[in-house]
């Protein structure tokens, strides 16, 4: 099958203005984009054909071009990485059996998360999208927990059927549970990654949808696939003692080096 690994990038972001520009430092010391990162971890993705970044500013036009990036101008009309991606994939001519939406804030994204969600979508035919999930340890709950309390999102929380169909994604911590976990306790949360797999149909069906109301609530764009009716399979994947952030707010920055100097990247 054909995949085509699409990164959106925008400059005005919400909660972080420029965030695809800002740097990350590892263990060398030297200093990255969070969007050379996010290009890092797709070329180390087995099995795909192409990625390109997609984005409608000149800044990080130029800033991904500089390492070797392609670049394909969306328009300032996006309202988010999945209709980014559509415009993307449209203005490439299509031909591709699957395209991933590695979203440009997840640089400590594993090639296996990638890899084992295109290998669940192709092996599904009803799922007309596929996301990962990881389960959270006591330390990654208790993380999530933190940030709510402090006001801040540091994630997103998924819960899924026993056909792992997606029922619901939130900026809350769900589902609810009252039990104090240790940092290497397991536990029944779970993460969603912010990485979309999408059959070309569907991704090209999701910008002549309206924005429903639960998309407008949590301003999670999965939603409106949900919202729709869509299949949005869950493909649970394993961290293999990789630990995994996206940086959503200036706090994860920190947090983020310390992660990348931790698995030894530069």
């Amino acid at each position: 099958m054909a995949v085509l690994v699409v990164i959106p990038a925008r400059f005005a972001s919400t909660r972080y203005p420029g965030k695809p520009l800002v740097e990350l430092r590892g263990v060398s010391g030297e200093a990255k984009s969070l969007i050379r990162r996010s290009w890092d971890a797709a070329m180390a993705v087995s099995g795909v054909d192409r990625v390109v970044v997609a984005t409608d500013d000149d800044r990080i036009k130029d800033a991904a071009e500089a390492f070797g990036a392609e670049v394909v101008m969306t328009s300032e009309a996006c309202k988010n990485g999945t209709e980014r991606c559509a415009e993307a994939l449209d203005a490439l001519g299509g031909g591709y059996d699957i395209v991933v939406n590695l979203q440009g804030d997840a640089p400590l994204t594993p090639a296996w998360f990638i890899e084992d969600l295109v290998a669940g979508l192709s092996a599904n035919p009803v799922a007309e999208v596929a996301t990962p999930v990881l389960r959270c340890d006591g330390a990654a709950l208790n993380s999530l927990l933190e940030d709510r309390r402090a006001g801040r999102v540091g994630g997103t929380t998924a819960v899924f059927g026993a056909d792992h169909n997606a029922l619901y994604f939130s900026k809350e911590v769900i589902p609810f549970t009252a039990e104090d976990f240790a940092d290497s306790d397991e536990t029944p949360v779970f993460h969603h990654v912010g990485v979309y797999a999408y059959r070309p149909s569907a991704l090209a069906a999701y910008p002549r949808w309206d924005s429903g109301p639960l998309e407008a609530l949590e301003g999670l764009e999965q939603l409106r696939f949900l919202e729709r009716g869509a299949h949005v399979l869950c493909v649970e994947v394993e961290a293999r003692d990789r630990q995994f952030w996206e940086l959503n707010n200036p706090e994860d920055v920190s947090k983020i080096e310390k992660m990348l100097c931790n698995m030894g990247h530069d």
